[in-house]
């Protein structure tokens, strides 16, 4: 009786999370945040977004902007391959697509083995950290999703959406 209560409370204090790479690091999203992974597919661009924006796509009738996390950390640029995907994010009430080189799978990890973000690691500024999950010998970098834009590329990209989903005003036809 009282191994099934600590197993409860153990499974209690998991974190699920959808694992991924990007360059030469393991990340991790909250599984709650991300809406779904998907295979990378046409992205139309935009004029004058963010390096790292790479356009928007079309799922299934939402326009959906999508930043390049290995632009967005400053790693070098890599072609994508039959591997790279777009996870699809929740941040602010708002869908957002993140080119990663691979998605991996949900791993779980206990709240006991996540400690605060080191000051840099792998490069990137703590403030897009939220923590280090170690799971048996693995690191994983946990990702604060609503960091990885700052509030004026999360204004700079609702006017890009904008401007693409407004229809544009018809002339009539004088005769």
């Amino acid at each position: 009786m009282e191994s099934q209560s600590k197993q409860r409370d153990m499974e209690g204090d998991l974190n699920q999370l959808i694992s991924f790479i990007v360059g030469e690091e393991e990340y991790g999203l909250e599984i709650l945040r991300v809406k779904e992974v998907i295979r990378l597919r046409e992205i139309t661009r935009l004029p004058r977004a963010p390096s790292f924006v790479k356009g928007i796509i079309n799922l299934r009738g939402d326009v959906i902007p999508i930043i390049d996390l290995r632009d967005r950390f400053g790693l070098e640029r890599k072609e994508y391959t039959s591997m790279t995907r777009v996870i699809v994010v929740d941040v602010d009430g708002r869908l957002v697509g993140m080119v990663v080189d691979a998605a991996s799978q949900v791993v779980r990890v206990p709240a006991d083995q996540i400690d605060p973000p080191p000051p840099i690691v792998g490069g990137l500024s703590a403030e897009f950290i939220k923590g280090v999950g170690k799971l048996d010998e693995r690191l994983i970098i946990l990702l604060n999703i609503d960091r990885i834009l700052s509030i004026q590329e999360k204004v700079e990209l609702e006017r890009l959406e904008h401007s693409v989903q407004a229809p544009e005003p018809e002339t009539a036809a004088t005769t």
